[in-house]
């Protein structure tokens, strides 16, 4: 392949999979074009910020409230969880695929939260913008494993991607991790502490407030258990 990169464009992101599903229901499509713009927090695509400037939490939610971040919604059932839990914290959630941002918006309508923001891309365009320490917490539930060992170095848990992600925490913040494959758990041990951050605790048991998501049900049914892990930014 032809690599057509300069330094006009962005870097290759790829620790994500497809940017695109099955068809799209019509209701969806309704949700992306009608509420996807006003959800979408400005300066972070590089069409809207072509200098990378860094912004203003405040300016995403008109306050200062805490900001917490959602690396891969998925469908987008914990994000609203959490929002409707605390709504007085400001979450944005960042995800490529756009089927997935189409789950989200559909049940944020359902749901009526109004302390979420969503980047449909990959979460590094949002970590390059964020003032440091401004993250009060983060969450990273069941990522794309990338199974294969040649296709590790595209899983998040990688310098690359915590690296960044260790910037925008602020000192204390907590990182959480959910993942069902074991060697993702190793990994996840070996190389967070590595950008910063100290293991708080992990095992079978789930936080207080968290929802069990669609991927963590079919790694039940598939006979897979979950692990969770508690990181502290230091």
């Amino acid at each position: 392949m032809t690599d057509t990169r300069d330094t006009d464009q962005p870097e290759w992101r790829n620790f994500y999979g497809r940017r695109h599903g099955k068809t799209l229901r019509p209701s969806q499509k309704i949700y992306l074009s009608e509420d996807l713009a006003t959800l979408s927090p400005a300066g972070i695509t590089r069409e809207d910020n072509p200098d990378r400037a860094i912004i203003d939490p405040a300016a995403i939610f008109g306050d200062d409230r805490p900001v917490w971040l959602e690396v891969g919604f998925g469908g987008g059932e914990h994000l609203v969880h959490m929002a409707a839990r605390y709504p007085d914290v400001g979450i944005v959630g960042c995800e490529p695929f756009i089927n997935g941002v189409a789950m989200l918006l559909g049940k944020i309508r359902a749901a009526a939260v109004t302390n979420l923001a969503v980047h449909p891309g990959d979460a590094r365009d949002l970590m390059e913008v964020l003032p440091e320490g401004s993250v009060a917490r983060a969450f990273l539930n069941y990522p794309d494993p990338w199974p294969k060992r040649r296709h590790h170095r595209r899983r998040f848990v990688t310098a690359e991607h915590l690296g960044p992600l260790a910037r925008v925490m602020a000192r204390g913040a907590e990182f959480r991790v959910a993942t069902d494959i074991p060697d993702y758990v190793r990994q996840t041990l070996r190389e967070v502490p590595r950008a910063g951050f100290v293991l708080r605790s992990q095992g079978g048991t789930a936080w207080d407030d968290w929802i069990s998501t669609r991927y963590e049900q079919k790694a039940l049914r598939e006979g897979r258990v979950p692990h969770y892990l508690s990181f502290v930014r230091t």
